[in-house]
């Protein structure tokens, strides 16, 4: 049952492609195909509509294993690595495994022992998952392209848990360090706006001076 559900949803997304990935989810709760009940415990919640977030698509495969279809970068759809999402609803003792299928990259530190990153709102410090649950391998399932699978349990039902491809430093985030380093008014720091990106965001021009050196650094960073 479960391969067949793979093969046609794999199908799909061979007609739909990258390209029907326009937005990130928002509060998707994901339920067995057909199931017309109330809510419950477990029909895990997805959300990936935030700074830095990424997170196109969920595709059901059990309850215990989902796919999860990552956005292509801003500035060019044949790159997708970066991934940054939420769930919640879970069971306490709940067992899934997620597999991001459609990653860019033949070559991934993954393969070396890195691993991604999670934090939840009872212990909102970055950690890193156990090498040990986390595989990056090619996969006949989705056209033999590579797929990194991490499997996790939920300790905690109340919990909102966030996974990310490694440790996020947002745009804002950013800006607040950029800020404060205005405010101490060094005399080696110039900071000037140049203008607006296509989405809106200041691009700064920045001048560091030390001793007889000059850098010029220019800046330009966009919300994915």
């Amino acid at each position: 049952m479960e391969e067949n559900s793979r093969e046609h949803l794999d199908t799909d997304n061979e007609a739909g492609g990258e390209d029907a990935l326009v937005g990130n989810v928002n509060k998707l709760m994901v339920t067995p195909p057909g199931y017309t009940g109330p809510p419950k415990k477990g029909h895990v919640i997805f959300d990936a509509c935030f700074e830095s977030g990424n997170l196109g698509r969920v595709d059901y495969i059990s309850e215990f294993e989902f796919d999860l279809f990552i956005r292509p970068d801003t500035c060019n759809p044949r790159f997708r690595v970066w991934f940054n999402f939420t769930v919640e609803n879970v069971r306490e003792t709940q067992r899934v495994i997620f597999n991001i299928v459609n990653f860019s990259k033949t070559k991934s530190l993954y393969r070396d022992g890195m691993s991604p990153v999670v934090k939840s709102t009872s212990r909102p410090k970055w950690q890193r998952l156990p090498a040990k649950n986390v595989y990056y391998y090619r996969c006949p399932d989705h056209r033999r392209n590579y797929v990194m699978s991490f499997a996790f349990c939920f300790d905690r039902e109340d919990d909102v848990y966030q996974f990310a491809y490694c440790y996020p430093y947002t745009y804002s985030r950013l800006q607040h360090y950029l800020a404060s380093l205005e405010r101490r008014n060094l005399d080696y720091l110039q900071r000037e706006q140049l203008g607006l990106s296509v989405v809106s965001q200041c691009m700064f021009l920045h001048h560091m001076c030390f001793s007889a050196c000059f850098f010029r650094c220019f800046c330009h960073f966009l919300l994915c």
